[in-house]
């Protein structure tokens, strides 16, 4: 976490945490490929439509033109959509997918299949045969999870399922404690990849996203994104930052808050409840304090471009590593995060992650610093929205909280759907490609990169 106390210095660089500044059946040969995405499943989903901010922080930090940058989300939101089509057409094959390169976002689907290669590259893809499905290298994960209460993992202080290797990698600064750690769990070693490394992560302690805001007890951190629950407005952040009750007063210390959810560690969500003199807003804070807009919360692939705000270092930009990462702090382990390439700092804790216009997640720890590079790790912001019945505020807000579904179907605006979901929705079956929050306007019908009919 990165977490600072009023007027404290920095911990070493080199440490890792929490930001905050304080006082299905495989397929057949024969499967038939998903059919291939068209250019509305990413101007759908307002990619074609980045802010100028996101574009400028994209051309610094990922040394793209602005062109690269437009096209690079294009093809990134376009991939997602494939990958969740052939996610359902190979079933227990699945073993993920991930993009690669600056511009043209290559997608790579893996399966344990070798039949599953024609509909794979029917599709659009590359197809990149392994010997683990997803599912069982999630499984192996989940036990690491569990032996991590038991355990020590200080010196075993990140683990996370990458799909790029095929693997369960685990990172330790010691090896011995790494083969401890594994024992422990009791998964099978020729599923887990052991790397050596010095990062050492910690809590990244710190209403418009990106914004400072202050605790009752002293210190400071950043908003997430801006949230509302009924008539209720707030914003969501790291749970590292405050408790229950905790008060908060705004970047400009006037009072505006108070703590109303938080779970740390485990997870690193909360929720602040503002006073009737705050509101949300559908914008996170960018470069020159410009305004990024905020349409939905559909989570990006492995490998897709991604950027942050927050009040000590601004906007930096990098690519997503790894979803469901595993990471001990000091504080203890929290489960389920994203490992990013992005850099950040003491005070940006609970700041926004977002990839073009969709929120990603709430900055929870790392290491280095914006001067050297860093790693950090986001907590993924839909199931913080599941875990409070929270809704984000986007410039297509849905309102207040879940809409109605449609006279005989359970699609429901603000409610978060995670990828293989099916609903009905106008007397048709659709499965979710992506996990997303749905909102008025992302019917199933008109959002081909998030729904498949059935």
């Amino acid at each position: 976490m990165l977490h600072r106390h009023a007027g404290a210095a920095f911990a070493a660089a080199a440490a890792v945490g929490a930001l905050v500044l304080t006082a299905l059946p495989g397929a057949a040969a024969a499967a038939p490929a998903p059919p291939a995405t068209t250019p509305s499943a990413a101007v759908s989903m307002g990619a074609d439509k980045t802010s100028p901010e996101v574009l400028a922080a994209m051309q610094r930090d990922l040394g793209l033109s602005e062109p690269q940058a437009q096209r690079r989300l294009v093809n990134e939101a376009e991939a997602g959509a494939v990958a969740g089509r052939l996610g359902g057409v190979l079933g227990a094959d699945y073993a993920g997918a991930w993009v690669r390169g600056a511009e043209s976002a290559t997608l790579t689907v893996a399966t344990t299949d070798p039949a599953d290669a024609l509909a794979i590259r029917a599709a659009g893809a590359e197809a990149r045969v392994v010997r683990h499905t997803l599912a069982r290298l999630d499984a192996a994960k989940a036990a690491l999870d569990r032996a991590a209460a038991r355990t020590d993992t200080r010196d075993v202080p990140v683990w996370y399922v990458d799909v790029r290797t095929n693997s369960v990698t685990v990172h330790a600064a010691k090896r011995g404690a790494a083969e401890a750690f594994l024992k422990a769990a009791a998964v099978n070693r020729s599923l887990v990849r052991v790397e050596t490394s010095a990062e050492r992560p910690r809590a990244l302690y710190d209403i418009r996203g990106g914004d400072a805001y202050y605790m009752g007890g002293g210190g400071r951190c950043s908003v997430g994104f801006a949230v509302t629950k009924g008539t209720q407005h707030g914003f969501a952040t790291a749970g590292h930052c405050g408790r229950v009750g905790t008060s908060t007063s705004g970047y400009n210390q006037v009072a505006q808050g108070t703590f109303q959810g938080s779970t740390f560690p485990g997870r690193d969500m909360a929720w602040v409840t503002a006073n009737t003199n705050w509101r949300s807003t559908p914008y996170v804070r960018g470069a020159g304090g410009q305004n990024v807009q905020v349409t939905g919360s559909t989570q990006a692939v492995v490998g897709a471009s991604v950027c942050r705000s927050g009040s000590t270092t601004g906007w930096h930009c990098g690519t997503i590593q790894q979803h469901n990462t595993s990471v001990t702090y000091p504080e203890g382990t929290i489960s389920g995060v994203t490992r990013t390439t992005v850099c950040a700092e003491p005070g940006d804790s609970g700041g926004s992650y977002i990839s073009g216009s969709q929120a990603q997640g709430v900055t929870s720890g790392g290491s280095g610093d914006c001067r050297t590079g860093g790693t950090t790790y986001h907590q993924p912001l839909n199931p913080l929205l599941q875990a409070y019945a929270l809704t984000l505020t986007t410039t297509t807000d849905p309102g207040p909280g879940p809409g109605e579904p449609p006279e005989g179907g359970t699609w429901a605006a603000g409610t978060v759907y995670n990828a293989g979901a099916q609903v009905t929705y106008g007397g048709a079956t659709y499965r979710c490609l992506q996990t997303h929050q749905a909102q008025a306007g992302w019917e199933p019908p008109n959002v081909p990169a998030l729904w498949q009919r059935v």
